[in-house]
């Protein structure tokens, strides 16, 4: 039990137990695998493509290109990659429950005092998955569900 090294990632996509639509090789890490920029919506206005500048102090979201399911005896974490963090960008994660299907919306904040570019299509956290000990008697899906296969931004 604990967290899924790249190699445990593959064998958990093999074995069905992780599925990752529009998977990417090159976004599989050590422990985790990068997700990617799909969506940005930012002042009212949602974008699918080009560089985006998000006004400082501005809170905005991005929903991402993969969608993810997961099965009853893994969950997740979601880490900000540490470019983005650096530039002042402050994520607000959750857990992602066992049994969650769907693409991610995540809420985000331009914390600094400058403007910054963020692209569709880029890498913007990462996932890592982790084994529970026992796999959930109830899952996601059967409890609350409430974001159960959601596609795109869901504000």
């Amino acid at each position: 039990m604990g967290i899924l090294s790249d190699r445990d990632i593959e064998e958990a996509i093999r074995e069905g137990r992780i599925e990752i639509e529009n998977f990417t090789e090159k976004n599989l890490t050590p422990n985790g695998y990068d997700l990617t920029i799909a969506e940005i919506y930012v002042n009212g206005k949602i974008y699918r493509e080009g560089k985006i500048k998000i006004p400082p102090n501005t809170w905005f979201a991005i929903s991402t290109k993969e969608t993810i399911r997961l099965g009853s005896d893994i969950c997740a974490q979601l880490w900000i990659r540490s470019s983005y963090a650096r530039k002042g960008i402050l994520a607000c994660f959750g857990k992602v429950d066992a049994g969650f299907k769907g693409t991610l919306t995540i809420g985000c904040f331009n914390g600094s005092n400058k403007e910054v570019e963020i692209s569709v299509g880029d890498t913007f956290c990462q996932i890592v998955f982790e084994e529970m000990k026992t796999g959930a008697s109830k899952t996601y899906e059967q409890r609350s569900g409430k974001y159960q296969n959601q596609k795109g931004l869901t504000l």
